[in-house]
C-alpha cells in the first residue's frame, strides 16, 4: 500500500490533527470518507495514499449527503476539541481557540469572541477597520444574527462535528468518492464548513449543497448567511497573510454592520 509521511517537530501539531481524523471518522460509514491513518506519533502522521480522480455529479451528492450525517454525529459545545484532546487547536499556521467547557451566550457571542476577535490583532486592519469589526460583533453578541444549525444537528441539541477547515483543496476526489483531509475539527455551526467550500470554488458544489439540505434541510437564508460563516476562515487568512484578504474582510463586515 502506498503511504503519505507527514511530520512537525512543534508541539501538538500532529497530535491535533490525528484527533480531528478520528473524531470525523468515527461519525460511521455513513458520514463522509476520511483519510485512513495508519500511524501517528507525536511528530508523525502515516496516512494511506490518496489518488486522486475527476468529480463526478454523483460523488458530489454522495459528499453532500454524508457531510450531513458527519455533522450530524455532533460535539458536545461551539469550540469543543476532539474528545481526549486537551493541547492548542491549529486552522493551518493560525491558532484555533478551543473551548474545554461551553461558552456562555449565543453562537454569535461565540463566534464574535473566538473565531473572529482572536485574528484582529495580528491582521492589518485599519483604526477604521477595527472600529466597524467591533460593531459587527457587538450585533453577534447580540444574538441578533444566530439561526439554527441544520435539521439533523438540530435535533440533537449540540453543536455539529465539523471539520473546520473545509476550503476545497481538503476534499481529495478519488474512484471512491470525496475524501476528507487536513481537518481542523472541532464542535462548530455546520454552515461554516458549507461556506468554506465554495470560497475558492468547489467541483459541483450546487449539487453538494442541494444533496446536503436533502439530508438536513438547512433554515431559510442561507444564501444571505454564507458570508458571515465565511469571515472566520478569511480573518484567518488576513492574520496569516494580510493582503486582499483584508479588503474581503472588511466587504463582508460592512455588510453585516
Amino acid at each position: 500500500m502506498r503511504q503519505w509521511t507527514k511530520t512537525d517537530q512543534r508541539p501538538g501539531r500532529i497530535a491535533f490533527e490525528a484527533s480531528g481524523l478520528a473524531w470525523l471518522a468515527e461519525a460511521g460509514p455513513q458520514g463522509a470518507k476520511v483519510v485512513r491513518v495508519l500511524e501517528s506519533s507525536p511528530t508523525r502522521l502515516r496516512e494511506e495514499h490518496l489518488v486522486s480522480a475527476p468529480p463526478t455529479r454523483t460523488a458530489a451528492e454522495d459528499f453532500g449527503r454524508a457531510l450531513a450525517r458527519t455533522h450530524a454525529a455532533g460535539a458536545s459545545h461551539l469550540g469543543a476539541p476532539p474528545p481526549g484532546y486537551t493541547g492548542a487547536g491549529w486552522m493551518g499556521e493560525a491558532p484555533l481557540p478551543l473551548l474545554d467547557e461551553e461558552a456562555t451566550g449565543s453562537w454569535g457571542a461565540f463566534y464574535a469572541e473566538h473565531r473572529l476577535l482572536p485574528y484582529v490583532k495580528g491582521a492589518p486592519f485599519t483604526s477604521a477597520d477595527r472600529i466597524a469589526i467591533d460593531r459587527l460583533c457587538e450585533r453577534l453578541a447580540s444574538g441578533e444574527l444566530d439561526h439554527s444549525q441544520p435539521a439533523l444537528v438540530s435535533r440533537s441539541g449540540r453543536a455539529a462535528r465539523t471539520h473546520g477547515d473545509l476550503w476545497s483543496g481538503n476534499v481529495m476526489w478519488t474512484e471512491g468518492g470525496a475524501v476528507l483531509i487536513d481537518p481542523a475539527a472541532q464542535g462548530g455551526h455546520a454552515e461554516e464548513d458549507l461556506a468554506a467550500l465554495g470560497l475558492f470554488g468547489c467541483p459541483h458544489l450546487e449539487r453538494i449543497l442541494a444533496a446536503y439540505d436533502e439530508a438536513s434541510p438547512l433554515e431559510a437564508g442561507r444564501a444571505e448567511r454564507v458570508d458571515l460563516h465565511r469571515l472566520h476562515i478569511l480573518f484567518v487568512h488576513a492574520f496569516l497573510f494580510g493582503g486582499a484578504y483584508v479588503g474581503d474582510c472588511m466587504r463582508i463586515v460592512r455588510r453585516f454592520t
